[in-house]
């Protein structure tokens, strides 16, 4: 082979290499990320916290994609295929698995979304590709922003008995993000969102620790996991115009009744408020702040917990820096899902009374 013909075989290889190099990036830049995930390599992606999702739009009727429980037992997403909600699937534990996708309308291409519908404490989702034909997605991408830091409600849990009843399976297995108050409103106003949230914990003790044995929101809120591991920090890139803060549910409970349990302390619970105010603050400086009660509190509980969120806004008055912050009663509640939670229809009202809210605060950025 003459010197003429190597060069022009070494360039073939060389364009060959960068076509296939270029496929790569231009299928990657085509998922498109929410929520707390950790990016993998293969472009696989690990679905963290509560209704974080991968969505993608593409050609044809179907597809299918590859899902797997990291952890020692089931998890559950939740399904959205052009718009439309079309059902919440388990997936076992073991290798990753195929699960089909099909249309049922004649469009062309459709977008599909696959959110996580259990949360960070149940380990995380391994979404490793897809058989799709990708195409560009060419919806806006400049939307507004929302973070929402909570508990169990802001979860999700227990929201969704459809398939194994209140009291039967694991902790987890009604539970469905995609269905919490959050994703819901976030849906409604056309924002991106991300949760924040880990069932059973609170501001300065958990439901049934006095933050002895168990972190606390504090704690974990700057871990990507929302778990002890500071070895993996979550890198605040998402820079919410707002930031909904719904915890103190579990500070006030009475736990199981069965371990030692200490009355309520007002001071630990405002002190630690504050300080988190201010780690939310350093993270995200632009951002507006709403306090939720709970629906979940109710009686002179209630009373108690407004009058303490009260004391923390109080104590941001002089604040010239950001704005005001807000705070906002939900109406009274009997929750109907598992374990006095909200249920997916409860759900649906508490969205429905915040959205006027939060679309008013938005639209003062």
């Amino acid at each position: 082979m003459n010197y003429i013909n190597k060069c022009l075989l070494f360039l073939l290889i060389s364009i060959s290499c960068v076509s296939v190099a270029q496929k790569k990036a231009d299928a990657k830049s085509l998922f498109e990320y929410q929520g707390r995930i950790e990016k993998m390599q293969d472009d696989k992606v690990v679905l963290i916290g509560s209704a974080s999702s991968v969505s993608f739009d593409f050609k044809g009727n179907s597809c299918s994609v590859s899902l797997q429980s990291v952890e020692n037992h089931q998890n559950y997403v939740s399904l959205e295929l052009d718009g439309k909600y079309i059902g919440r699937i388990r997936i076992e534990k073991g290798d990753v698995k195929s699960f089909p996708i099909v249309a049922t309308n004649n469009k062309k291409t459709h977008h599909l979304s696959i959110y996580k519908a259990t949360e960070a404490a149940n380990g995380g989702v391994l979404f490793a590709g897809t058989s799709a034909k990708l195409v560009e997605n060419t919806a806006p991408k400049n939307r507004k922003k929302i973070e929402l830091i909570g508990d169990s409600i802001t979860c999700g849990y227990g929201n969704d008995a459809s398939t194994i009843p209140c009291g039967s399976g694991d902790w987890y297995d009604q539970h469905n993000g995609y269905w919490a108050y959050g994703p819901i409103l976030s849906r409604a106003l056309n924002i991106d969102f991300v949760l924040s949230s880990v069932s059973g914990y609170g501001m300065y003790r958990n439901w049934n620790d006095e933050h002895l044995d168990e972190p606390i929101i504090p704690d974990v809120y700057e871990n990507l996991y929302l778990n002890r591991d500071s070895s993996k920090p979550y890198d605040f890139a998402f820079q919410p115009d707002l930031v909904s803060i719904c915890l103190g549910t579990n500070d006030l409970s009475d736990g199981d009744g069965k371990k030692t349990r200490l009355p309520f302390n007002e001071d630990k619970y405002v002190t630690n408020y504050i300080a988190f105010i201010k780690t939310v603050y350093k993270h995200a400086p632009n951002t507006r702040i709403v306090l939720l009660n709970s629906p979940m509190v109710s009686g002179e509980r209630n009373v108690t917990l407004v009058k303490c969120l009260k004391k923390v806004i109080h104590n941001f008055e002089s604040d010239k820096a950001h704005k005001p912050i807000e705070l906002f009663e939900f109406q009274p509640m009997s929750p109907k899902g598992c374990g006095y939670h909200p249920d997916i229809a409860d759900d649906k009202v508490m969205a429905e009374q915040l959205i006027p809210f939060f679309k008013k605060l938005l639209n003062e950025k």
